[in-house]
């Protein structure tokens, strides 16, 4: 099999991949994605819906779902350069938003978001372990211990690289698969014992079920800064595409399944915890505790993946190797503070007025404007080093994120935001508010 690494690491940063080495296929994406999906972090916007939304367990999978299938549509279709050129997303993105936004804004924005949610995973994935551990010796670890540890194991695998994402998925996929039909046949068995799904208090309002719709589609549309960064070495860009599209999507079903049914019969947000402690053995309570870390240490490895690279892009010199250190660095260093967690409202929403504006603008730019491709004048101009702003998405940007502060968080601001940021900046770029291109330090 062909190397992406010279040693033991992953050498390619900003560079193109070179076609030898684009091998990977469908299949190996949709496990990689697959991997990523079923986690604790990804059960809550499903829970929620049912907990807090009162929605019927059916109509809450199905906001969720839906939510999150548009925002694949997304991510998928943002892979495609990726496959196309062998170039990581975050760089690419620099052909859609202007290298100025991409650099100085979007990249960071993009750091910090994969760096919180690298720790408050760790976090999250530590309790469960000292919870093991103490079941089996009587030895107490100190959590930032513990968190160290786990933190410096996923982001050494992350600085090894896109090779080690590929085997340790792999790797993982059986027992994720057999951790989540341990977790259905603890469901279908408890719910068997009463004949029924408790729905008290349930009630089907399409206000509530579109935003939950929206939340789910806030939450993963943010991808599509970052696809490209895994499929820079697929065969081609329609198998970048189908493995990204059907590993999320079977992934996601498997998620808001489980955290629906889990949060209406047992009112819990936790599957992971709840199912443990309701399972009919203690080693079927234990495997899928297990697997509810290997699904941890699946997306912390691709969040530490992507974060490395839009550190890289926002800071070039510094080169793949050396981005990959300072972001795990980082990212174990948080990893030791707990109340982390604690603050993933204020934090989330924060970096949401970002996110959301962002996301919406290179997914206009790429779609409608660029038709899906993108010229070898604007690469050119990318590699060349010529520093683009470009004023609409900037304005866009800008206006959009004060508005996502703004808007009451009753009124899903996500959707709507990224809505009426893509109509702004479809307008301002009609009227041919587009780009500064500075050469060499000249505006041309």
């Amino acid at each position: 099999m062909a190397r992406t690494n010279t040693g033991n690491f992953e050498q390619y940063g900003l560079e193109a991949v070179p076609s030898s080495l684009k091998i990977s296929t469908w299949k190996e994406y949709a496990i990689i994605t697959f991997a990523f999906s079923v986690n604790a972090g990804n059960f809550l916007v499903p829970a929620l819906a049912v907990t807090q939304g009162n929605l019927p367990w059916l109509a809450a999978f199905l906001a969720v779902w839906i939510g999150a299938l548009l925002a694949f549509l997304c991510v998928s279709a943002l892979s495609i350069p990726g496959a196309l050129y062998g170039l990581p997303g975050q760089y690419i993105l620099r052909t859609f938003v202007g290298s100025w936004l991409a650099t100085k804004i979007a990249s960071p924005i993009r750091v910090l978001t994969s760096l919180y949610w690298f720790s408050v995973q760790t976090i999250g994935g530590t309790f469960i372990l000292q919870a093991v551990i103490s079941i089996f010796v009587d030895i107490h670890i100190p959590f930032a211990v513990l968190a160290s540890l786990t933190a410096s194991l996923m982001a050494y695998l992350a600085l090894v690289g896109y090779d080690a994402v590929k085997k340790v998925t792999r790797l993982f996929l059986p027992l994720l698969i057999i951790g989540q039909g341990l977790m259905l046949f603890v469901i279908f068995k408890e719910m068997s014992a009463v004949n029924a799904i408790s729905t008290s208090n349930s009630s089907m309002h399409w206000g509530v079920f579109f935003f939950y719709m929206s939340l789910a589609f806030v939450q993963f549309v943010s991808g599509v800064s970052a696809s490209s960064d895994m499929t820079r070495y697929a065969k081609t860009a329609r198998q970048g595409f189908v493995g990204m599209f059907v590993g999320n999507t079977a992934g996601y079903f498997m998620t808001a399944l489980i955290g629906t049914l889990v949060a209406a019969y047992f009112h819990s947000t936790n599957p992971f915890v709840t199912l443990s402690d309701q399972a009919p053995s203690f080693y079927v309570g234990l495997f899928i505790t297990f697997s509810g870390l290997l699904a941890m240490i699946s997306i912390n490895i691709g969040n530490a993946y992507t974060g490395g690279f839009s550190l890289l892009n926002t800071w070039p010199s510094l080169g793949r190797i050396k981005s990959a250190l300072l972001f795990g660095g980082t990212g174990v260093f948080l990893s030791c503070f707990p109340r982390l967690s604690a603050e993933a409202a204020a934090i989330i929403s924060l970096l949401g007025a970002g996110i959301v504006p962002l996301s919406a603008i290179i997914v206009i730019d790429y779609l409608w404007f660029k038709r899906g491709t993108i010229s070898e004048e604007d690469l050119l101009q990318v590699v060349s080093g010529s520093y683009k702003i470009n004023l609409a998405a900037i304005i866009t940007f800008v206006t959009m994120s004060i508005a996502y502060l703004i808007i009451p968080k009753e009124l899903s601001p996500g959707m709507l935001v990224f809505i009426v940021s893509s109509i702004v900046y479809l307008v301002l770029k009609k009227f041919h508010v587009t780009k500064l291109t500075f050469l060499n330090g000249n505006l041309s």
